[in-house]
């Protein structure tokens, strides 16, 4: 949907301002899968490919927009999503733009996440985002990040 694309892209730019300069792009967000746009021209390391910093913040900005998105679907506007803890994996370069990607996690989980949220005020949620290189399918990067959302 263009509206929540844009909604995300407008929050990020404005919350977060080092999303301009990595020139960070909200694709699309559709059947709650977030996708960002990472170039490398903005991003590029001395050795002409996607600088590790780069992909690590485009990597939790598609776990924070992600949540971000679905939790305004919820109707919850209380509170605040901070990454606590994250892990990442560089198995393959990144050799040109690149395209962040978060699922959902199970509907079991997102309901308990939200039930701990409305009941105490503080809920953690793990969400997993792989990057691809642009016209491939394979992850060049792999991320785990936990969030929580506390009011």
């Amino acid at each position: 949907m263009k509206d929540h694309s844009r909604y995300l892209e407008e929050v990020l730019h404005h919350d977060i301002p080092l999303t301009r300069d990595m020139g960070l792009k909200v694709l699309d967000w559709q059947a709650h899968q977030l996708r960002l746009h990472l170039p490398l021209e903005a991003n590029v390391n001395h050795k002409s490919t996607m600088f590790g910093g780069s992909l690590y913040c485009g990597a939790v900005l598609a776990g924070w927009g992600w949540l971000h998105l679905r939790l305004r679907e919820a109707g919850i506007v209380d509170g605040h999503i901070v990454i606590q803890e994250g892990q990442i994996s560089y198995p393959l370069p990144v050799t040109g733009d690149a395209t962040a990607i978060c699922a959902a996690p199970e509907a079991a989980v997102w309901k308990k996440f939200l039930a701990m949220y409305q009941r105490y005020g503080r809920a953690r949620l793990t969400l997993n985002t792989r990057i691809v290189n642009a016209g491939s399918d394979e992850a060049a990067v792999t991320f785990s990040g936990q969030y929580v959302l506390h009011r």
